[in-house]
């Protein structure tokens, strides 16, 4: 018997063929071809997204890796549940990859949904090292379609990884291409008045900080399964088709705010999970999260797949079509964001950033210690208008008056974290052992990122007890939007749904925001935890977990932080 694994390639589709439940991965030096430029990276079988590995629930797989690069590289299995040995972070659960060698991954596959793997290695992800993974269910899905697609979008820079922390340890705003000019404060005067606006911009650069720094980098090509907007990738269906998109944000740094005109998107998974159908007309993906959504296309006409910054700085573009050469209009991109004093809570030493030693209570109103709200379980965020526009429609999720609290393009609705519920308990609804407070942290005149004031290097590891749950409490006291990943273990999102809370493993964290979620500790071993931008994790943002007790464990006592394994 046959497996196939279906590759992206550049050019159309190959397939590669295994032993059932086997699998062959090497790890190549390739071209990449944006349709903007073409520059050399790494990818998966001679490509750039790598294959779309296919499993089935309930299978035990094998997958030999090997490297045919002269470093050492590694893959990770984003989301995935298995052994911590195998789950492919250099220095923490595993050394490594070398060049030459082959290493054989073994692990079973114990649920179902959309998820992706990538490089761990230095900047190896940024520079094409991913691909995506689709596991079938042992059972029915809930949901009905005909046909499916992954749509896996990433942010394709001309600079490699390394010349990019390079420039951004020069300059944070290096990459920053949507600067403020003389002309915006003239039209902005016209508008609030010169005194008001006079008064704005001296507050920004007394902090040293600009309202446009949404985006660490920019001038980048937005792909869609490898492709940029004038290559065009193209789903094809028949009329009448439910046609299911796998989308999978795999960028180093951008997240996107998605619709598809003309269309509405019923959203029935979250980072592989399957949660309560949600119908929206537009959606956010953080770095690193997926969302299925299902799409019922009723005529013959093509429609645009638009995925824009949530910067705006570049947008990604696809199309769902009867025929191939078929397209439809391609949206005009939206006024770029900009972010407001509410985005500001928590700084005090404007000069430096240095958020490890902030005295929140210098600017009134912004302390976090008082966001711990009843009203949706610690997420209601709605006592913070610092001065931002009261006619913004509220998220709670994001700072009142916060220059990015999404809209969707129509009007319509625009997904929510509040809208998403589990669609079946994955555990039993109690309290948590203790709440773990984890403030993201930043130095962004030095491009430092950090927890707690901490950078990786300098932390201790986070030690946990195998069976106990774990609140965590994540408060943004910077201007960025933290997109945090816990290994190895899910991250129960609070939205206050008790029982019904979604299950994830990307929680994203807007600025001045404090976001909760639980882990059930359930896996003996070492893992990572860390913002999953690839700068800021390679600046420091990143924590190692150790988890105490269990079965089978043979953890060390996990004193020291160790070497981080890499950066996304």
């Amino acid at each position: 018997m046959k497996k196939t694994i279906l590759i992206a390639m550049l050019a159309g589709f190959a397939s590669l063929a295994a032993n059932a439940g086997e699998y062959d991965i090497s790890v190549d030096r390739v071209q990449i071809d944006t349709g903007d430029f073409v520059k050399e990276g790494i990818g998966y079988n001679g490509a750039s997204p790598g294959p779309i590995l296919r499993f089935k629930e309930g299978e035990e797989v094998t997958i030999n890796v090997t490297n045919n690069l002269d470093e050492v590289t590694s893959i990770h299995w984003h989301g995935l549940i298995l052994p911590y040995q195998q789950d492919g972070v250099p220095g923490i659960s595993f050394p490594g990859i070398k060049p030459g060698e082959t290493f054989t991954y073994n692990f079973p596959i114990v649920q179902a949904g959309t998820y992706w793997f990538h490089s761990h290695s230095g900047f190896q992800e940024p520079n094409g090292a991913y691909g995506a993974i689709v596991i079938e269910p042992e059972g029915r899905e809930p949901f009905r379609y005909d046909r499916e697609y992954v749509v896996q979008l990433t942010d394709k820079h001309p600079h490699s990884g390394d010349r990019i922390m390079r420039n951004l340890k020069m300059s944070a705003d290096y990459y920053n291409r949507q600067q403020q000019t003389v002309g915006d404060f003239i039209e902005e005067s016209g508008d609030k008045g010169f005194m008001a606006t006079l008064m704005d911009r001296m507050m920004w650069g007394d902090m040293r900080m600009m309202k446009a720094d949404i985006e660490d980098v920019q001038g980048f090509t937005a792909l869609i399964n490898g492709k940029g907007p004038e290559q065009n990738w193209t789903g094809l269906f028949e009329k009448g088709d439910r046609v299911r998109l796998r989308f999978i944000n795999s960028s180093a740094m951008t997240y996107f705010d998605v619709r598809i005109p003309g269309l509405e998107m019923t959203v029935v998974q979250a980072d592989g999970n399957n949660v309560q159908p949600v119908n929206v007309d537009e959606f956010r993906i953080g770095v690193a999260e997926t969302y299925d959504v299902i799409v019922h296309i009723r005529d013959e006409q093509a429609y645009t797949i638009f995925a824009e910054s949530m910067g705006r700085s570049g947008f990604a573009r696809g199309t769902l079509a009867p025929a191939e050469g078929m397209v439809a209009d391609v949206p005009e991109m939206r006024d770029a964001p900009l972010l407001t004093m509410a985005d500001m809570a928590g700084h005090r030493d404007h000069g430096s950033m240095d958020h490890g030693s902030m005295d929140q209570g210098d600017m009134a109103g912004m302390d976090h210690g008082d966001m711990n709200r009843d009203d949706m379980a610690g997420m209601d965020h709605s006592g913070m208008n610092h001065g931002g526009d009261s006619a913004l429609p509220e998220d709670p999720f994001y700072a009142k008056g916060s220059g990015l609290i999404p809209a969707a393009s129509n009007g319509g609705k625009f997904l929510s974290y509040a809208d998403l519920k589990a669609q079946k308990p994955l555990y039993e609804d109690r309290e948590p052992t203790r709440e773990i407070e984890m403030r993201l942290t930043g130095n962004m005149e030095r491009y430092e990122w950090s927890i707690n004031g901490v950078k990786y290097e300098d932390a201790d590891p986070v030690v946990l007890q195998y069976g106990e749950r774990v609140r965590f409490k994540f408060v943004n006291e910077t201007m960025m939007t933290h997109p945090m990943h816990l290994h190895g273990m899910w991250s129960i999102l609070d939205v206050g749904a008790d029982k019904w809370n979604p299950i994830k493993h990307v929680i994203s964290v807007a600025p001045a925001t404090t976001v909760y979620m639980e882990t059930e500790v359930d896996a003996p071993g070492e893992w990572a935890f860390h913002c999953h931008l690839s700068y800021h994790a390679a600046s420091g943002m990143f924590r190692k977990i150790v988890v105490e007790g269990g079965p089978d464990s043979t953890v060390a006592d996990g004193k020291q932080g160790g070497q981080q394994g890499g950066e996304s």
